[in-house]
């Protein structure tokens, strides 16, 4: 099965409350936005987030050009359902990031829980070519994966765990490393996996 068969099969047998990456509130991505200094009316590209409830707390921090980009159609459907009217205020993407042709610029990238599953170099090579040709000069990267010494494996899937260096590397010298912080998340069934958050500007 391909990258997107297997995670419309997720989102189609799962509620997205049952998967272990689930959080009621992302609070660590909001308080680095809040860090950041972002403002409402930067745009603002959410990469994975299609059953996240990011978009949720942004709109309801009055941002208005947000866009979420996930590879499961369902996934978006289930968020755009939870959104109701709401979802009418958001660009809704459903596409494979590695794969996709950038045609906005935004000031914030933010992806928690895609990039760890880029297990092939090529692949997060794409995946970097498309950050620097969506991200504006003076915009923020935030990426969070699987910390080092986190889980081996996702959703039946091998991942690549990260530190802040292991993704500069892959972002390249246009990236400067803003802030790190790891974050233990406490999945729906009880566990802890540890996480990773890198933030980045581009200066270049």
């Amino acid at each position: 099965m391909d990258q997107r068969g297997h995670w419309e099969t997720v989102y189609q047998t799962k509620a997205e409350t049952d998967v272990s990456w689930f959080q009621e509130s992302p609070k660590v991505s909001l308080d680095l936005i809040d860090m950041l200094g972002i403002a409402p009316q930067t745009r603002v590209i959410d990469v994975g987030g299609g059953a996240s409830r990011l978009v949720d707390a942004l709109l309801d921090k009055g941002f208005d050009a947000i866009t979420v980009l996930d590879i499961s159609e369902p996934a978006l459907a289930a968020t755009r359902a939870r959104l109701g009217k709401q979802a009418d205020r958001v660009h809704w993407l459903a596409a494979d990031v590695t794969q996709w042709e950038p045609k906005e610029s935004y000031g914030l990238w933010h992806d928690r829980a895609a990039f760890h599953f880029l297990t092939d170099a090529a692949d997060r090579a794409a995946y970097a070519d498309r950050v620097a040709r969506a991200v504006a000069p003076g915009g923020h990267v935030i990426i969070a994966t699987f910390a080092p010494d986190g889980p081996e494996r996702c959703s039946g899937l091998p991942v690549q765990r990260h530190d802040a260096e292991s993704i500069g590397a892959v972002l390249g010298s246009g990236f400067a490393l803003v802030d790190t912080r790891r974050h233990d998340h406490q999945t729906p069934g009880g566990s802890v996996q540890r996480f990773q958050f890198s933030t980045f500007r581009r200066i270049a």
